[in-house]
């Protein structure tokens, strides 16, 4: 049994090691956490911005591509944690998988995506979605299970029928269509007109 005294110091010890990676972190932003996960050897592409900062116990087998999204919340488990209810017969008894996800995909608010899944180039995977599969290139997956609810030539054809309904005058002109800027840019140029589109917004959407 612990002494009282031995106790302390660990809670004492603990809650310096909570603060020490807290300050850690907040050098960074979601353009630049990827710089901290490549050096817990996570394989990043480049223009990703990253709304998380730990991609799970085995950020190894974490590769995510070029120009990627990940939102708030998303959960990737590289592991199956089931296996602890065999520990007492199989002590060391695992199982793991890659996770990966391609160039251009978003991955939603609160997503979960489980080991051995394959995201594909150019896909939106919806916000509380629970991936236990393979999405396709170029698809939209939503639900829990996560199923294909869309293909990304529809999505983009919804999007830009709302956007005309929706964009304020003048919003954002200065950004050309077929110009690739890097997703920090786009981001700095949002946040300025962020007045605008809500002045507009509260008054189209009443």
């Amino acid at each position: 049994m612990l002494s009282m005294g031995t106790t302390m110091i660990r809670t004492i010890a603990s809650i310096i090691r909570s603060l020490r990676s807290k300050l850690l972190l907040a050098q960074y932003d979601e353009f630049t956490i990827a710089e901290h996960l490549r050096r817990q050897g996570t394989q990043i592409g480049e223009n990703c911005r990253i709304m998380i900062y730990s991609l799970g116990p085995e950020p190894y087998l974490v590769r995510i591509g070029n120009h990627c999204t990940i939102a708030p919340g998303v959960a990737l488990s590289t592991h199956d944690g089931g296996a602890w209810i065999f520990s007492d017969e199989s002590p060391s008894l695992q199982e793991f998988g890659r996770i990966d996800i391609l160039d251009n995909c978003f991955i939603g608010m609160c997503a979960v995506i489980l080991p051995g899944v394959r995201i594909g180039p150019n896909s939106v995977v919806g916000a509380g979605a629970v991936v236990t599969k393979d999405v396709p290139p170029g698809t939209i997956v939503a639900g829990c299970p996560a199923e294909t609810i869309s293909t990304i030539g529809e999505y983009r054809i919804k999007l830009k029928r709302s956007w005309e309904a929706q964009r304020p005058p003048g919003y954002l002109e200065d950004l050309q269509p077929g110009v690739k800027y890097s997703a920090s840019h786009i981001q700095r140029r949002k946040t300025a007109s962020q007045s605008l589109l809500r002045e507009h917004l509260e008054r189209i959407l009443k």
